[in-house]
């Protein structure tokens, strides 16, 4: 009993580290997910803006430049230009972005933002595309898919591409009259998997498959022409002739032409 106190307290050293290094990852993770989509909406206006000086600018006099104005009254500046010291302060104020936006008072800050936002029509649309675009590029692995899985859908004897979510909790699980374990599965739609459905299904409903979730989604993409590396080395043949047939499909072409 001693014994294993001790290993215990000697184990616990390493878990600090390795939970020091992912708080530090989930923040930085969390400040992407909320820089990227703002920064982006800024840049693609800013660049709008570029446009649109580069096209007005050159007729108005040199005299009235805006460049020309500001030197005249702050006087000639001086830019120094150091590589990696910009990286560097992104990678603390992304971090320090996101340490903040996990609390109570960035959460608050950030709904009246959106709030703000959703009151612009066309930063509207841009912002909430390029919002759903980071969070799913940049999806935290705490919030990840389990595994790779086969549902029978819509209907009995056709199967389905899908991703374990979790196991079944709270009030759903509770309302849904079986006596078997549920899973909360993802069934995706093809070629877009970021939309889909929710399924509440029976674990002994559910085909695990041994593929990676990465591969799964592959093959969710490509609408079934990219299967990942199987065991017996004939995935690259049956990839090679879903193509060939394809191609010979629109070619209006035998395959073996």
């Amino acid at each position: 009993m001693f014994e294993d106190n001790d290993q215990n307290h000697e184990e616990h050293p390493p878990k600090k580290r390795g939970t020091l290094f992912s708080g530090l990852r989930t923040s930085f993770l969390t400040g992407l997910v909320v820089i990227a989509p703002i920064g982006l909406t800024v840049w693609l206006f800013w660049t709008l803006v570029g446009w649109v000086d580069n096209f007005v600018l050159p007729f108005i006099p040199d005299g009235y430049q805006p460049e020309t104005l500001l030197k005249d009254i702050f006087g000639e500046d001086t830019a120094i230009n150091i590589r990696g010291v910009g990286v560097v302060v992104f990678l603390l104020f992304t971090v320090f972005v996101g340490w903040i936006m996990k609390g109570v008072i960035g959460r608050s800050i950030l709904n009246y933002a959106e709030g703000l936002v959703e009151q612009l029509p066309v930063v509207r649309s841009v912002y909430n595309g390029l919002k759903q675009l980071a969070e799913t590029v940049f999806a935290q692995s705490e919030t990840s898919f389990e595994k790779a899985c086969l549902v029978e859908y819509p209907r009995r004897g056709i199967w389905a591409v899908a991703f374990v979510s979790t196991t079944t909790k709270g009030e759903v699980d509770a309302k849904i009259p079986r006596e078997e374990p549920l899973l909360s599965v993802f069934l995706p739609t093809t070629p877009n998997p970021t939309s889909g459905f929710l399924l509440f299904v029976p674990r002994e409903d559910v085909i695990m498959l041994d593929m990676k979730v990465e591969d799964a989604a592959k093959l969710v993409i490509s609408a079934g022409l990219v299967y990942p590396n199987g065991k017996d080395g004939k995935s690259g043949q049956k990839v090679a002739k879903s193509l060939e047939e394809l191609a010979a499909q629109i070619t209006h072409k035998p395959s073996g032409e």
